[in-house]
């Protein structure tokens, strides 16, 4: 199994095994005060004259180092132990109030009652929408006392602690240089290899300590000049060179952290990189570093690698920046779930620029992982390969797209179709080809459970006339069957040929595959008995010897996914294979289980060429190898046999 993508008995050993663990945070303690202000209630002061803001409810929740802790929580961690400084005053009261009820030791968190308030961001929402913020503690001075008790403190959880983590969020908080000092230095000699540090203005005093830090902070610890508000987007080949450049300040990992781009954990020489998850709806990534921050220490507290605790805190922060208007956390049935969701973007920067292709040899084929051809070259051993079909081979239902988008439009809208005004019809629109792009390849009826939901969601059509999936599917497929229809007719009129409709020498390359013993499966969305159909009336079925499988009438099994799960367990070691398909579906697949990915970047019009926009798609959906057509499909054949053309 592909180490990227954890599976459901993993997860769950994982968070076993975090159960076990006891952690400690020392941080800058900051509470969350939401004040939802009601403005239908009109009054205004005697005194002043102006209006009253009446506050309706109000909720407070941990921020800064509480929210580690509060994800340390979600994740099940066996006892978390809190160190830092509140005031003593109403905030810092309720803050120890809501640790308490978690469970959490709260002894260590030191009450200073002069020159000290609690830090507390407080965010009034006028009917939902969050107001000018009031900030609490932004002139604290930590006290010699306090500080010394915190010292004391840290000291003697040394025997009684598996991890701790070094949180520092606030300019004027327990932290500065000289205090940094002395706790890198108590890092690195009594907690090595126990702690991880997040350092948000000192992270270079922390220089050789276990550090998770994004690229603005790693840049920094090389004296160059960051804007810490400004995010600079680094590619992927100067974010590794950083990150490399991070493993030789000191035996202990380090994380740098990519944003959408993933995170890349390196110990020494050791570098792993974790490319950023697909995610397809609206993110708030407010709070998604402290989930990484505690995801990463629950994992190496609990014995689990670097590379691998990255790994799994990737795929905690893609379950956290989906939480809207709330900080994030995420639980062990959240990552299980997300885990088979998950879907990676690779190569973003190659992806957007074309001018940066690498191609093979005097090909038309781009090589997109450069470790592709010497890992396909040390394996020479491919037995069998997976087809998608329309688009790959087929080119019978080009312009599908042109085809379900009006359907999905006229099912939104209803009666209102052709009434609805501009507005309203251009965001439908709009979130129907957004969708439809991000579907590609994936089963109708799949797509058809998507349509269900934007009828929900948009509310024009009443609840009695709505369809559920299979209607839909039945309005779609008559109108694709129609358009497919026609073009059958005209093949058995003798008008046009099979060559008409597949893609440049896609079956020559088929007849040499299967003539080298190679096993051919032909695997599809579309249902089962048409995907059939069109392959004997196009001339090919014979050449998968009766492994074509599509949608089962009824159900719901994803064809592609139990055709590649199956391959892989039926597989003795040693063996591989390469999966063929123009759809970000199946070459994710191939990614997940571990198979070569080429991606058909066609253009379905002409039959052959390069189509931009498949490129861009297949590449962020991890495609090894991105090939137009087949016209040059003798280098796809030295490529699965080991004879590589540079």
């Amino acid at each position: 199994m592909n180490t990227f993508f954890p599976t459901t008995g993993e997860i769950e050993e994982l968070m076993r095994a975090i159960a076990q663990v006891r952690i400690g945070v020392l941080g800058d303690f900051c509470l969350d005060a939401y004040f939802e202000i009601d403005s239908r209630v009109e009054e205004f002061s005697i005194e002043t004259g102006k209006r009253i803001q009446h506050v309706r409810r109000q909720r407070y929740s941990p921020g800064g180092a509480g929210n580690v802790v509060m994800n340390l929580h979600a994740l099940g961690t066996g006892a978390i132990e809190i160190f830092g400084i509140v005031g003593d005053d109403l905030f810092g009261r309720e803050m120890v109030r809501q640790f308490n009820d978690l469970g959490v030791k709260t002894h260590g968190l030191i009450s200073q009652s002069t020159e000290w308030d609690t830090a507390v961001y407080g965010k009034p929402l006028l009917d939902g929408e969050e107001q000018q913020r009031l900030d609490f503690g932004p002139w604290n001075t930590l006290s010699h006392v306090s500080w010394e008790r915190l010292q004391q403190d840290i000291t003697n959880a040394r025997e009684h602690l598996d991890f701790l983590i070094v949180n520092q969020q606030l300019p004027l908080g327990w932290c500065n240089e000289e205090r940094a000092e002395w706790m890198r230095n108590e890092l690195c000699t009594k907690w090595d290899g126990r702690h991880l540090v997040d350092a948000r203005h000192f992270v270079r005093a922390f220089r050789g300590a276990a550090l998770k830090l994004n690229q603005q902070e790693a840049s920094s610890l090389f004296g160059q000049q960051v804007d810490p508000t400004h995010n600079t987007d680094l590619s992927d080949d100067e974010a590794q060179t950083l990150a490399s450049e991070l493993g030789h300040l000191s035996t202990n990992p380090q994380f740098m952290t990519r944003g959408e781009h993933g995170l890349i954990a390196i110990q020494c020489s050791d570098l792993s990189v974790i490319p950023g998850a697909q995610i397809t709806g609206p993110i708030d990534s407010v709070g998604a570093g402290d989930t990484v921050t505690a995801m990463l220490a629950a994992c190496e507290a609990a014995g689990v690698a670097p590379a691998r605790a990255a790994v799994m805190a990737n795929l905690a922060a893609s379950i956290s920046v989906q939480k809207l208007k709330q900080t994030g956390t995420a639980n062990e049935s959240e990552l299980i779930r997300a885990a088979h969701q998950l879907a990676y973007v690779y190569h973003p920067t190659l992806a957007d620029e074309v001018r940066q292709a690498t191609l093979l040899g005097t090909s038309e084929i781009e090589v997109v992982d450069r470790n592709a051809l010497a890992n396909t070259a040390r394996s020479m051993n491919f037995n069998v390969a997976v087809f998608d079909h329309d688009g790959t081979i087929s080119t019978l239902r080009q312009g599908w797209e042109n085809v379900m988008e009006p359907v999905m439009v006229r099912s939104i809208l209803g009666e209102k179709y052709r009434t609805a005004e501009s507005n309203l019809y251009q965001q439908v629109l709009q979130r129907v080809r957004d969708y439809i792009e991000q579907s590609t390849g994936i089963q109708t009826i799949a797509q058809m459970d998507a349509l269900v939901q934007l009828v929900d969601e948009f509310g024009i059509v009443p609840p009695q006339q709505r369809l559920d999936a299979w209607g839909y599917k039945a309005v779609y497929n008559q109108a694709l069957m129609q358009m497919v229809g026609d073009r059958l007719a005209r093949l058995e009129r003798g008008e046009l040929d099979a060559t008409d409709f597949t893609m440049k020498s896609v079956v020559p390359f088929l007849r040499v595959l299967h003539d080298r013993g190679i096993l051919l499966y032909l695997v599809s969305g579309t249902d089962e008995a048409d995907t059939i159909h069109e392959a004997e009336v196009l001339g090919y079925a014979g050449l998968f010897e009766g492994r074509i499988l599509g949608a089962k009438p009824g159900s719901r099994m994803d064809a592609k996914n139990q055709v590649l799960s199956d391959i892989l367990q039926s597989m003795s070691s040693g063996k591989r294979f390469v999966v063929f398909g123009d759809g970000p579906v199946e070459v994710r697949l191939a990614r997940r289980y571990g198979g070569l990915a080429v991606g058909v970047a066609s253009n379905e019009e002409r039959r052959f060429g390069l189509n931009p926009i498949k490129r861009r798609r297949l590449i962020r959906a991890g495609a090894h190898y991105i090939t137009p057509d087949f016209t040059q499909w003798q280098y796809l054949v030295a490529l699965l046999t080991g004879q590589n053309q540079t």
